[in-house]
């Protein structure tokens, strides 16, 4: 093919479609769709993906650049994978570029370094006078050190010696050269103009392959014999290193051959000086799990229940045809075991599979049991990982070293070749969806690849979310209708636990003040009688949810966002949890100056405080955003408590999903309804969900478990429900009121939010955007309420002050689209945003677009 399209890495409207490039004679046999290249546009040179290949071009071939460079010898995106950025972008009103980068590792990320070389070599006769003739008109230059008493006018480097410095080095990166010659800019612009320096640019990643030094034999079996004999007595160390080198045989790296023999690298350069042994950099994979041991397990027959699931995901595996499943299981049922056994069906067959699991819930009980099943077949990709080591674990997946890739939702972007299985478990959660663009939900992506592969998908989950379990019910979506299979019992027979509403009204006219109930008080000191462990959850962390005067009812606030600041007692600071603004703790109350600065609301510091108190001899493992910032934190405090060196695991949600303890008995809810105030109309689905699945983690084995669930709205109906485990009675009523209101799943959702640092910019830019999506719908016969539900209509709610009006000094107003039936009004949005595009970026006034939304605020 004589040339590449290639989608241009500027995310901008006007730019975001294929440029056609020739492909060079000494690429032709390495470019491929796919592919990253270099290209030359708009003056300099930035980063492309390959999306098509042709022998013609509509365009004239003598105005048609040349690609620049191939950053890879093997394209880092498969056909497939370039397809599916484009289904993206359509689909979720972004740029294509946008969707392409987010399927590759950050390592790989490129951007482009600039460079200057010497035009030649060596120096050429004229050159000085050349160079003073460009500089005869130069302004003069300031040395910034002269001023100050530094050196004199003489000793500032000449233009020559500028010239000379870059021929030395080959080439130098501009920034280099700027900060070894400061004030000279106008000196070096000059010798590019006059064609003695010229400038070039290049796409570096961000992150190498990683080497390792090793120490390799030079000499044969025989002549390594005869050295060992020939080496004098004053040469110890290096007769022992090449006698340990001789009996291992293979290479080694020089770390560990100084370890191991405890020399200095020394002796071991001295063996190479004599050509005994030789250096090599090989290239070694960053492995997370270096240095962890994982024991084989055995596959447990399955129940009846599970065998029957089984059996349906078997069945589409072995005819190679594509399928949905949602498989609704109660907690502990053994959905797990189900995707283990049909992985495993799938590997031999010789294709890979995706298991897909949130963030929060990959947790190393999760990867332990893939691992000891799969061994070295399994990739883990995740952002506790370092870059380096994402990047390796991509790589593995990319080359065939492994059939099994595991990970949060940007795994489904794995580079596999031939799929045969995805598995989502716990579909329910929000965090699927990705919040800056492209704003894909892994969900769709997942379906869309293994329609791609014909491939199976089990979307596992205890409260599935009501679009999937609705589709899979009502079968009337012709894009997306799951095969509904569903177990009812635990794996190992044990009972759900008895939960217990405990109105947290009724204890505070009993003069109950604690954030303890007295029957979950009681019901922990138990626990702590009888050895076993609790599970907490609150789902705040911090020491308190703000904090006020109360003089005059002053609450501090964030000075960049329209929210209250969290008091965090071990650092003794208020901060923000959307921004990072950090500020101390007044002492006095900056409006009236009063002393009674109070704290307000509790988070999981307080809690652990409290427990200290009530407790003394208790161990309490918190987890929450601040306990496992760091690397390895996570696994370190869920060992701890697997260990039993903590009584209870206080924590976030994630302390709700993903982990079995045998001898958790215990789960206290202390906030029950924090989540139902807020302004989102999935609030009591989220609610009924982390109610469901928290207390799930107790009573999971042989020891019977108990929840207590502590509310001050006790009565509503997604606490109840979700105190008798009652998912479909729940899905029921939940079902009627979005039906009755008019949402999902009985319609379609996108949010298109406005920012802008100066209010009155923001909301004329939204009510221009909203009369244009009512003149544009109208005309096409789509505008309408949605009263009845009725095919092909679309409504708009807004534009309104959003949630929270302010964010980062940005004030925020956003408007919403309700559509259902065929329309494309994803494409409409994008449309309208388009047509703002350049007013919008000449007032710098953002506009995002959110398809199918999982956040409102």
């Amino acid at each position: 093919m004589n040339f590449a399209r290639v989608i241009v890495d500027v995310p901008v409207r006007a730019v975001s479609r294929p440029f056609d490039y020739r492909i060079p004679p000494e690429m032709q046999d390495w470019i491929a769709v796919g592919s990253r290249v270099g290209v030359p546009f708009g003056g300099r040179t930035v980063q492309g993906f390959v999306v098509g290949l042709t022998d013609e071009s509509e365009y004239k071939h003598g105005r048609i650049k040349a690609i620049r460079d191939l950053l890879d010898l093997v394209p880092p995106l498969p056909p497939d994978l370039v397809e599916l950025g484009g289904w993206i972008a359509e689909k979720y009103a972004c740029h294509e570029t946008t969707a392409l980068q987010a399927m590759i590792p950050s390592a790989l990320k490129g951007k482009a370094e600039r460079f200057i070389h010497a035009a030649n070599t060596e120096q050429t006769e004229g050159e000085s006078q050349e160079i003073g003739r460009l500089l005869e008109n130069l302004p003069e230059e300031t040395d910034e050190l002269s001023l100050f008493g530094g050196p004199s006018s003489a000793d500032v480097p000449s233009a020559q010696e500028i010239l000379d410095y870059v021929r030395s080095r080959g080439q130098v990166k501009a920034e280099q050269l700027r900060q070894s010659f400061p004030g000279r800019e106008k000196t070096v612009q000059a010798l590019i103009r006059g064609g003695l320096l010229f400038e070039s640019q290049e796409i570096r990643d961000r992150m190498g392959r990683k080497t390792v030094k090793t120490v390799v034999l030079n000499v044969d079996a025989q002549q390594a014999a005869e050295q060992l004999e020939q080496f004098p007595a004053r040469a110890k160390k290096q007769k022992e290193v090449f006698a340990f080198l001789m009996q291992l045989g293979v290479p080694m790296a020089l770390k560990e051959v100084m370890s191991v023999l405890g020399v200095t690298s020394s002796a071991v350069k001295s063996l190479e000086e004599k050509g005994l042994v030789r250096f090599e950099d090989v290239e070694v994979f960053r492995d997370p799990y270096a240095g962890r041991s994982f024991k084989p397990s055995e596959a447990p027959k399955l129940t009846g229940e599970q065998q029957q699931v089984y059996d349906a995901v078997v069945g589409r595996l072995n005819e190679h045809r594509e399928g949905v499943f949602l498989l609704h299981g109660i907690t502990g049922s053994g959905k797990t075991e189900v995707y283990l056994q049909s992985i495993e069906r799938c590997i031999e067959q010789g294709r890979q599979a995706i298991v897909l699991v949130p963030e929060i819930s990959l947790t190393p009980q999760m990867v332990e049991r893939f691992k000891s099943r799969f061994g070295a077949k399994v990739a883990v990709m995740h952002s506790r990982l370092s870059g380096g080591e994402r990047y390796d674990e991509w790589r593995k997946i990319r080359e065939g070293r492994v059939q099994v890739a595991i990970g949060a939702r940007s795994a489904i972007f794995a580079p596999f070749k031939d799929i045969g299985l995805i598995v989502m478990d716990e579909e329910h959660e929000s965090s699927y969806k990705q919040e800056e663009s492209p704003k894909y939900h892994a969900r769709n992506v997942a379906v869309k690849r293994a329609e791609q592969h014909d491939a199976v998908v089990i979307l596992g989950s205890a409260t599935p979310s009501l679009e999937t379990y609705h589709a899979a019910r009502s079968q009337s979506d012709p894009h997306f209708s799951p095969v509904l299979t569903e177990i009812s019992l635990r794996a190992l027979g044990s009972e759900l636990p008895g939960v217990t509403i405990v109105d947290m009204r009724e204890e505070l006219k009993e003069g109950n003040r604690s954030m303890f109930s007295r029957d979950l008080h009681k019901a922990i000191e138990q626990r702590l009688e009888r050895g076993e462990q609790t599970v907490l959850l609150l789902n705040r962390r911090g020491y308190s949810t703000f904090v006020m005067c109360r003089t005059c009812g002053y609450v501090a606030e964030c000075p960049n966002c329209d929210i209250s600041l969290t008091f965090h007692q071990r650092s003794n600071n208020l901060r923000c949890h959307y921004c990072g603004h950090a500020e101390t703790v007044p002492e006095t109350c900056p409006e009236c100056g009063s002393e009674h600065i109070r704290y307000f609301g509790t988070g999981t510091q307080r809690v652990e405080e409290e427990l200290a108190k009530l407790f003394p001899a208790i161990r309490v493992v918190r987890m929450d955003v601040d306990t496992t910032s760091e690397k390895g934190s996570h696994e370190k405090l869920l060992q701890q408590f697997r260990d039993k060196k903590a009584d209870v695991l206080l924590g976030t949600q994630m302390v709700a999903k993903g982990l079995d303890f045998p001898d958790v008995t215990l789960v206290g809810v202390i906030a029950a309804d924090s989540a139902l105030n807020l302004p989102d109309f999935r609030a009591a689905e989220k609610t009924f969900q982390l109610l469901t699945q928290v207390a799930g983690r107790a009573g999971r084995h042989h020891l019977p478990g108990e929840v207590f669930i502590q509310s001050y709205n006790p009565d509503h109906y997604s606490v109840l429900h979700a105190s008798k485990h009652d998912y479909h009675s729940f899905v029921r009523e939940e079902l009627g009121h979005r039906r009755k209101l008019g949402y999902p799943p009985y319609c379609r959702l996108i949010l298109v939010t406005f920012s802008h640092e100066q209010l009155p910019v923001v909301v004329r830019m939204a009510e221009n955007y909203a009369a244009l999506v009512k003149e544009k719908a109208r005309a096409r016969g789509w505008l309408a309420r949605m009263d009845k539900l009725v095919p092909n209509v679309l409504d708009l709610l807004g534009p309104i002050a959003s949630p929270i009006p302010r964010i980062k000094n940005r004030y925020r107003f956003q408007c919403m689209i309700k559509w259902r039936g065929e329309m494309d009004a994803a494409l409409l949005a994008r449309e309208i945003a388009d047509e703002l595009e350049d007013t919008a970026k000449e007032q710098d006034l953002l506009i995002s677009i959110d398809v199918d939304p999982q956040v409102m605020m």
